[in-house]
């Protein structure tokens, strides 16, 4: 076997991506042979990679802290307008959706919650202050709990995106304008 760390780095994301997206489809009826199946590794390899399910699970979260991360600093959320900020945010939430769907649905605590917290639900959280502070949200309603209605919005459009076929952009579109403008159908407004 290579010692190269790239390559085993390289395999290791190959079944963090293979584990996500099997988990988000089955949840925890998905076995570790079912990931080593889609990973195209035998079970001798994941298991040299994530000894145990938790290992594995553990391993999942963070890759799925650091995805979001990255992509919520590349989405410059604090120079955009809100709109176009929460547009950005939706974007990255749902473009991570295997990751994150297959985490929530494993029954995983977050690994560090703390930092977690730190990483995403501070700037979340200062995002919806923002579009409170600026009009664009509703001043009756905390922007905590504007931010909990947001992200089961956000839950069912990853849902919807990667399980129901309606893509990344369709479904984070989706989601913002419900968000934003509510269910009723634009050309009926003023009815």
């Amino acid at each position: 076997m290579s010692g190269n760390p790239a390559l085993k780095d390289h395999i290791a994301a190959g079944i963090l991506d293979a584990a996500a997206a099997v988990l988000a489809e089955r949840g925890e009826a998905a076995s570790m042979a079912d990931i080593a199946a889609a990973a195209g590794v035998g079970r001798a390899t994941l298991y040299r990679r994530f000894p145990n399910r938790e290992a594995l699970l553990q391993a999942l979260a963070r890759a799925a802290v650091q995805e979001l991360d990255d992509r919520l600093a590349e989405a410059g959320l604090d120079t955009a307008p809100y709109p176009e900020a929460l547009a950005r945010l939706t974007r990255a939430f749902v473009a991570t959706g295997s990751k994150y769907i297959a985490f929530m649905r494993s029954g995983h605590k977050p690994i560090e919650p703390a930092e977690v917290d730190r990483r995403l639900g501070e700037p979340l959280r200062e995002l919806f202050r923002r579009g409170a502070a600026d009009g664009s949200l509703r001043e009756d309603l905390p922007p905590e709990v504007l931010l909990a209605l947001f992200v089961g919005l956000i839950e069912a459009a990853l849902v919807t995106a990667t399980q129901g076929g309606l893509g990344v952009e369709r479904a984070s579109a989706a989601a913002i304008s419900v968000f934003l403008d509510g269910t009723r159908d634009p050309r009926r407004r003023n009815h």
